[in-house]
């Protein structure tokens, strides 16, 4: 086989796994603030052992609290343990291709949770991320890194 051929079949059967990658919110994400429009945090989303997707604050790039900020509004547990490392995304469940539901997101800024969703958009390099009371939702775009 000559090697021009043998590189046109490594990528044909690369190529669908790269394109399945971009199918899932699995992955890490840069937040960008709904409020100032600005990066946040990197945020790596990954399946649990139930099948659930979560979330984590793998990298902090901007905070009025420096590089190292603590959960300082948070109660429980997280009350005043740094943002870095910190869950802030769980229990998503799976609805259909693009859509994961029933979960709960962290606010580390103001400290309080909220009913969560999540919907990739086309091309899987964007990510909607819901956080609601009730019916009120703030709604986060999120950029795959």
């Amino acid at each position: 086989m000559s090697l021009q051929r043998l590189s046109i079949a490594l990528l044909l059967l690369v190529l669908p796994f790269a394109c399945f990658a971009q199918n899932s919110p699995v992955g890490r994400w840069k937040t960008i603030d709904d409020e100032t429009g600005k990066p946040k945090s990197i945020v790596e989303i990954y399946k649990t052992t139930n099948g659930t997707l979560a979330g984590k604050v793998v990298e902090i790039l901007q905070s009025d609290k420096g590089p190292n900020p603590l959960c300082d509004k948070c109660s429980g547990s997280n009350k005043n343990k740094p943002i870095k490392g910190m869950i802030i995304l769980w229990n998503l469940k799976e609805q259909d291709a693009t859509h994961w539901t029933g979960g709960t997101v962290l606010d580390p800024a103001k400290g309080k949770t909220y009913k969560s969703k999540i919907e990739l958009q086309a091309g899987g390099n964007k990510l909607d991320m819901d956080g609601c009371i009730s019916f009120i939702c703030r709604t986060q775009t999120w950029v795959r890194e």
